[in-house]
């Protein structure tokens, strides 16, 4: 619970300034551009350190990189706190601090999976997922609204609460006891081969392989349409505040859904849940007809409710098929597919949004995310996957 309750204040922090890095770009630069650009900064160490990360965390001690990766990320947005007090800091200070951000989350998730893993029987990890899902989306229903407000009082505001908010994060870790691993021998193999390990079993797993394609083209779709949704916000003249409250809205249709998430977990097998959500995005196409941020808002609501049930039956699915040995290496395996498209998600749309405008940016978005729904749709891996409460623990490798 400590633990939890550390990650909860640490994930808070970081949603207040989900939309506040592109409201500080935009405010400094005028570009929609270079917002993308440093949500491009803050998501690439994601897709980029992953597959190392995981390595790092079935290797080394989780708590400890745990640890590092909270440091970082204090002196990171604690710096940045300090510089926005005075003088409007360069747009490259920026930048770097949302990539040292990303690099630090790029490490400590793959260490707080497998310390999930370590405390959790096979059988409840889809409802351990379901509820730390329900504790996010409560942080991203409040996380906006809070760092629109709070950049609306001063810029360097949010930063000083994300600071302390990993600060909490950070004095939660140090003040646990449970090993966040099973024991283990020393694994001696080098890097590429552990990588690889890792690779091996996610490509073994179709569904894994399936889920990991098509997530990171969802999440490029849906990175675009937040950041569309923050520019076409700012230039509609809506403060930042109500900006953020539209990002909560999302949030609040995420908070259902991880109510509803144990009921859709017995029902149905993750692949059917997985097209469900699939099949809410291309609602965004709204936008193209009336372009309006309240309508894209509005439009996006329907896959907040979803992404909450689909996240944890997919990590359910995926812990409780995965060893412990390789739970940090599957888990970064994964989200370094994923993420991969997070970073080309804000950076395309920004400069779509640039020389295209939101209307057609939107739209275009729209168009693939009607394609993954179909892909998905008749994919085979999908349709086979057994529910959660099917599956045993997995055998030692």
């Amino acid at each position: 619970m400590l633990l939890q309750a550390g990650q909860l204040l640490s994930s808070a922090g970081t949603q207040s300034t989900a939309i506040v890095y592109s409201l500080l770009a935009l405010a400094l630069t005028g570009s929609p551009a270079k917002a993308g650009l440093v949500g491009f900064a803050r998501t690439a160490p994601i897709a980029v350190f992953a597959l190392f990360a995981g390595a790092t965390a079935d290797r080394a001690d989780r708590k400890r990189v745990m640890v590092a990766a909270d440091a970082a990320r204090v002196i990171s947005t604690g710096a940045l706190a300090v510089a926005l007090l005075g003088a409007p800091p360069r747009f490259a200070a920026v930048v770097a601090v949302a990539f040292v951000e990303g690099t630090g989350f790029a490490f400590f998730a793959p260490s707080a999976s497998g310390a999930l893993r370590s405390v959790v029987p096979p059988r409840q990890l889809g409802d351990a997922a379901g509820a730390e899902q329900a504790r996010l989306a409560i942080v991203r229903l409040a996380g906006p609204p809070l760092g629109g407000a709070l950049y609306g009082i001063a810029r360097a505001v949010p930063f000083v609460i994300d600071a302390a908010s990993y600060v909490c994060s950070l004095a939660s870790i140090l003040l646990m006891r449970t090993p966040f691993q099973e024991e283990r021998e020393p694994d001696t193999e080098p890097l590429r081969a552990r990588v690889a390990a890792g690779l091996r079993f996610v490509w073994g797993q179709p569904f894994l392989r399936t889920v990991a394609v098509l997530f990171a083209a969802l999440n490029a779709v849906g990175l675009g349409f937040l950041l569309a949704l923050v520019v076409v916000g700012r230039a509609q003249g809506l403060s930042a505040g109500t900006i953020g409250l539209l990002v909560a809205a999302f949030g609040a249709a995420m908070v259902i859904g991880s109510l509803v998430s144990p009921l859709a977990r017995r029902r149905l097998p993750p692949g059917a849940i997985l097209v469900l959500e699939l099949w809410t995005w291309p609602l965004a196409a709204a936008f193209a007809i009336w372009p309006n941020a309240y309508v894209l808002a509005a439009a996006m609501i329907p896959s907040g409710l979803a992404i909450p049930i689909t996240d944890s039956a997919v990590i359910g699915y995926r812990l409780a098929i995965t060893p412990d040995r390789l739970v940090g290496r599957v888990a970064s395996v994964q989200t370094s597919i994923i993420v991969v498209g997070g970073p080309l998600g804000t950076l395309g749309a920004g400069l779509m949004l640039d020389a295209l405008g939101a209307r057609t940016t939107v739209a275009l978005l729209a168009g693939v995310a009607l394609v993954l729904a179909i892909v998905g749709t008749l994919s085979p891996s999908l349709r086979s996957a057994p529910k959660l409460v099917d599956l045993d623990a997995p055998a030692p490798i």
